[in-house]
């Protein structure tokens, strides 16, 4: 695919003011290498949704220092250098992105959820009581659960609430939910699974809980950026992010006043304030539309492609700003 993308600029039929190269497959940016040279007038654009070789090494595929994450690194700093505009998804991928010395202008534009409802969604009760029970509060993870996550304090978390009634439940799949179940089954914590939900009954899947939980492990910070965190707002819900306190949505989660951010060090305080917070249909139902109204605010479709029209025309006009 990249050497296709790459032969499109030999393609004269193909006559694109501005190229967009994303990140899948891994290492799409070097597209860029071959257009700059052939088309020296296409404004270049790269939106990074993941950076490589860097999660690679998180992954502990490749190791920091190896001959292979040195190339990788060096010919990512290649096509950096070669795009005009660089757009990120968050802060902390933007710090990652800044150590290779591009001068091109820089942006954030998050994607976006894939439902966008007009409000909060009500709480469907017959999905609400299938998977949560009679749960006073109802914790629910949803969608891939691969490397880049981690249960680390998710599985704590729900002991802590076990006896104030509440419930944690995974609705996932990925490569590494057989770790995940291992685990939960090992330490014996209260954590139940149910089956991975259908296209069509996502929006009653998601709008069962109270609170979204999104994770990420510590050294993914920066790599990749949770997309759970917009689909939970988009709906209503709070987010309890276990992660690094440094990546974008824990600063989101402060910034904002979108839900918590769980520190090994507070579980049972946490604990605390999440079954009183809980025990508030006002308190919930305020939440609720202030997550809403952050994300249309913040986060939306609408607000992103407005402001990748703002970008590109800037980018055209020569007045992109190099922050």
């Amino acid at each position: 695919m990249i050497c296709a993308w790459s032969l499109l600029a030999l393609n004269r039929s193909v006559q694109p003011d501005v190229l967009i190269v994303g990140s899948d497959p891994v290492l799409s940016p070097l597209v860029s290498l071959v257009w700059k040279i052939l088309r020296p007038r296409v404004r270049l654009v790269h939106w990074c949704f993941d950076l490589y070789p860097e999660a690679a090494i998180a992954d502990g595929l490749l190791r920091k220092n190896s001959l292979a994450a040195r190339l990788f690194t060096g010919l990512m700093r290649c096509a950096y250098r070669r795009f005009d505009l660089i757009v990120d998804i968050g802060s902390c991928m933007r710090q990652r992105l800044m150590k290779y010395g591009s001068a091109a202008a820089v942006d954030t534009i998050v994607p976006w959820a894939l439902v966008e409802p007009d409000g909060p969604t009500a709480i469907p009760a017959t999905e609400r009581r299938e998977i949560f029970g009679d749960a006073k509060l109802g914790l629910l993870y949803s969608g891939s659960f691969g490397r880049a996550h981690t249960w680390r304090g998710i599985l704590e978390i729900a002991r802590a609430l076990h006896t104030s009634g509440g419930r944690v439940v995974f609705s996932v799949r990925g490569n590494a939910v057989a770790g995940l179940r291992e685990e939960v089954e090992k330490s014996g914590s209260p954590v139940d699974f149910i089956e991975f939900a259908s296209a069509a009954g996502l929006n009653s899947r998601l709008s069962a809980a109270d609170v979204h939980v999104v994770s990420l492990r510590e050294e993914w910070t920066g790599t990749v950026v949770p997309s759970k965190f917009f689909g939970a707002l988009a709906i209503g819900r709070p987010v309890l992010f276990v992660g690094s306190a440094h990546s974008a949505i824990a600063k989101w989660i402060r910034q904002m006043g979108v839900g918590w951010v769980l520190d090994p060090e507070r579980i049972e305080m946490l604990a605390t304030e999440l079954s009183q917070w809980a025990q508030s249909p006002e308190a919930k139902s305020r939440l609720f539309e202030h997550c809403h109204t952050v994300y249309q605010r913040e986060f939306s479709q609408l607000r992103a492609l407005d402001h990748w029209d703002r970008v590109l025309r800037a980018l055209l006009s020569g007045s992109s700003s190099r922050k």
